[in-house]
């Protein structure tokens, strides 16, 4: 019994020292995608070049958050006219709203210290939403050239982009759902 609750003693105080880790993540292996539909003949497909941002997580506690930046100005179809025409007044109209969107989230159902999921706010357009974004792939290992820890993830959602706004293309039967899929690396912070 009292080696029983030694050991149980030592395992409190042990975790009372574990702390929050914070990751930057990797501009260069993080890759916003998305799916969007030309309508209701063809998909368009295209990605964010560029984002920023911090993840925090506590894999002991079973908690953490997401903060990311995401670049508009940046959006890329593939096809120099439609990402023109993208960042213009007639859709994400950068001049007008700034050329950020903002994701702010939490890190949620850990299972053996692992995030499966994250709930939080999209704000786009000048509009702020919840949106969830479901993890089917959440990994840490130490990276090897770095030297500190490495964290991904393959994360997934779908939203109304009419809920921000964005109705383009409404009125000639467009559908207003978009596939999310995020690509996303973070390297622990120094």
């Amino acid at each position: 019994m009292k080696n029983s609750l030694l050991f149980t003693l030592m395992l409190a105080s042990a975790s009372a020292f574990a702390a929050p880790v914070t990751y930057d993540i990797d501009p260069t292996h993080t890759f916003p995608s998305f799916e969007a539909d030309h309508m209701g003949i063809s998909v368009w497909r295209g990605k964010i070049n560029k984002n920023s941002g911090k993840v925090v997580l506590d894999r002991e506690a079973g908690s953490g958050h997401v903060d990311i930046d995401i670049d508009l100005a940046s959006i890329d179809f593939g096809n120099d006219a439609l990402n023109e025409w993208a960042r213009g007044k007639d859709f994400f109209d950068v001049a007008r709203f700034g050329g950020t969107a903002h994701y702010r989230g939490k890190l949620t159902g850990f299972n053996a210290g692992v995030p499966t999921e994250v709930l939080g706010e999209l704000t786009l357009h000048g509009v702020t939403k919840p949106v969830a974004l479901k993890l089917n792939k959440f990994k840490c290992l130490p990276h090897p050239m770095l030297k500190r820890e490495l964290c991904g993830a393959d994360a997934a959602a779908t939203f109304n982009r009419a809920d921000f706004g964005l109705t383009a293309g409404k009125d000639y039967g467009f559908s207003m759902d978009v596939a999310l899929r995020i690509q996303v690396e973070a390297v622990a912070s120094k």
